[in-house]
């Protein structure tokens, strides 16, 4: 992945223009931008596009400019969404892996879809051409779409496709796919015309100025929560075919909505965050899959502001032993997890360990139940089975020791929840090693 950040303070813009004359033209004598000018906002889409990414782009006038900070942000997130809830467990970025994405696009998305193109060595992404509710696809967006992806010389990783009004948003059959890693999209954000109009004047700009959409891109019956609402009601329909569903939105109180809605429709793995770029904008994503591999915690629990119990479950545990020594505590962790039955990993190197399990196989109950199952089945007790397939597991986590900083008798355990959809067995698990780890050596 590209090392280019975007981090919450805006962009150098006299910096950018000492680079490029054409951007340099817009700059106020304080160094300030008219983001009021349509022209001013996309000189600087277009030169972000070429110094970070070294992509050249054409765009209309009179349709919507997404801000590349803003969308690049959400690229990296979409990201660390895959690189950690990946089945090699590692959190690391991937270059060659064959990562295939949808671009549900009602607006130039193709912006973005690009800069992913340039970065991902085994990457395919297929930008859609959606209908409006009325079956009208934008032609003139469809048209810039295909000039710019031939432009960058990406039509053998870029593939555009045309929607029917009857078809599913994501529509894996039409494409001829099994299944594909993520999709993207920026919704409309507003119901009617009218709510676009009254918006903006609030904000006290004419409402055609530094925001250029055309109304097929702005607006849609239901605004942002119906449309993802439909997304969501496709995911019934497809479930793991695809491994995350997301969505950028543009108002906070969306968030809350569709959360709610995911949890009527069964979804137990999600993940939300904030992107933040200058004193001003704001902008929100909603992640969902119908599988049980879990992203990191900061990936899935990126908004501080929502009510804990929209966030999803603490995918990490954390608590520290004292006095103890790392190499004893590991050997402890080690043959505590061995004596389960589990699938289970130990790098004493590193201190650290991947594990999985059927269930609550820690519990005196569980254990018994299975001694007995064995001795039926067998004859005779030659212990407990591990597990033979990790996909089948129902917890799959991470344990990691580590001295604390500026100690060598203070052990912190960090434990990750990998893979599972039961919350409630997880914090078990995390309970009973708590308890076994903080025992003192007799």
């Amino acid at each position: 992945m590209s090392t280019i950040t975007y981090d919450k303070n805006d962009v150098d813009f006299q910096a950018l223009a000492r680079e490029y004359p054409d951007f340099a033209k817009f700059l106020k004598s304080n160094g300030q931008l008219d983001f009021s000018d349509p022209e001013a906002v996309q000189e600087l889409t277009r030169s972000l596009l070429k110094r970070d990414f070294g992509i050249a782009i054409d765009l209309p006038g009179d349709r919507l400019c997404p801000p590349v900070p803003n969308r690049y942000n959400y690229i990296r997130w979409l990201q660390n969404l895959l690189d950690t809830s990946s089945d090699g467990y590692t959190e690391d970025y991937d270059p060659e892996r064959d990562v295939t994405s949808l671009d549900m696009a009602l607006t130039l998305m193709h912006l973005y879809s690009v800069k992913v193109g340039r970065e991902q060595v085994a990457y395919t992404l297929y930008l859609d051409a959606l209908n409006d509710q009325d079956g009208d696809i934008d032609a003139k967006n469809l048209n810039y779409a295909q000039q710019n992806v031939a432009l960058n010389n990406l039509k053998a990783r870029i593939k555009i496709i045309k929607s029917t009004a009857q078809s599913l948003l994501i529509p894996i059959d039409a494409l001829g796919l099994d299944s594909i890693d993520f999709t993207m999209c920026n919704p409309p954000f507003y119901e009617s015309t009218d709510e676009m109009l009254s918006s903006a004047k609030q904000k006290q700009r004419p409402p055609f100025s530094a925001c250029t959409g055309a109304e097929i891109e702005m607006v849609t019956p239901g605004g942002e929560v119906a449309f993802v609402k439909r997304m969501i009601n496709d995911s019934t329909v497809l479930k793991q075919r695809v491994q995350w569903y997301t969505s950028m939105l543009g108002k906070l109180s969306s968030v809350s909505t569709i959360i709610g809605l995911l949890n009527e429709a069964g979804i137990q793995n999600w993940a939300v965050t904030e992107f933040i770029q200058g004193s001003k904008t704001r902008r929100w994503a909603i992640a969902w899959s119908w599988g049980d591999l879990r992203p990191r915690m900061d990936v899935a629990r990126g908004v501080a502001t929502l009510p804990k119990h929209l966030l999803p479950f603490p995918s990490e545990f954390s608590f520290t032993v004292e006095p103890a020594s790392i190499d004893r505590l590991g050997r402890r962790l080690d043959e505590t997890i061995r004596s389960l039955q589990a699938a289970w990993q130990w790098n004493a190197a590193i201190t650290t360990g991947v594990g999985f399990v059927m269930g609550n196989v820690w519990s005196r109950s569980f254990r018994r139940k299975n001694k007995k199952a064995i001795k039926k089945e067998q004859g005779t007790d030659k212990g407990e089975k591990e597990v033979e397939d990790e996909e089948d597991a129902l917890l799959g986590f991470k344990i990691q020791l580590r001295y604390d900083k500026g100690s060598r008798e203070i052990v912190c355990v960090l434990v990750k929840w990998l893979k599972g959809n039961d919350s409630v067995l997880f914090e078990s698990f995390c309970g009973m090693l708590k308890r076994t780890l903080e025992m003192r050596d007799e």
